[in-house]
């Protein structure tokens, strides 16, 4: 870990996304996939594009510290998923949680934490006092349509007005 700072997954979290997605960049080939573009601005909803195939999928890394109890975090401002899901109709972002553990000045990961998921199937909860969706890593899928999933974030934005998208 680097000197100064904590052992927190806040003080960490940006270089083990990085970690992650520069070896899935390396180990592409390893791991069956055609090609992985992780040069997105920071701003990005995603951190990288997998490509396999015809198929591009979007990845945001989450990392969760093992030790500690699971919690609802808040992994997407409303505004940016609606305007993405409603502009861009093959967009599909998958969250990758990967458990770590802090041993000493070591960060670890934990081979046996690893959640994957579509915010399409969330439990939607909307904190309103920053109108981002919060979730736990570990949830029951809530199945539903493109269509109801963008009502919904429509519905549950309290503090951004989000202009109705039509559905191409």
């Amino acid at each position: 870990m680097p000197y100064g700072l904590k052992p927190h997954t806040r003080s960490v979290g940006w270089l083990v996304e990085q970690v992650i997605t520069q070896q899935t960049k390396y180990r592409v080939k390893q791991l069956g996939l055609d090609d992985v573009n992780f040069n997105m601005p920071d701003t990005c909803l995603h951190d990288c594009g997998i490509k396999v195939g015809e198929n591009i999928y979007f990845v945001n890394v989450k990392i969760h510290n093992v030790a500690m109890r699971e919690n609802k975090n808040d992994i997407a401002a409303v505004e940016k998923l609606y305007m993405q899901y409603a502009t861009n109709s093959t967009y599909n972002l998958i969250y990758a949680c990967f458990g770590i553990a802090f041993k000493n000045i070591n960060i670890k990961f934990d081979p046996d934490y690893l959640c994957l998921f579509s915010p399409q199937f969330l439990p939607i909860y909307v904190n309103p006092r920053n109108d981002k969706i919060q979730t736990y890593y570990h949830h029951e899928p809530v199945y539903r349509t493109r269509k109801e999933f963008l009502k919904l974030l429509h519905d549950s934005s309290k503090s951004i007005i989000l202009e109705s998208q039509k559905e191409d």
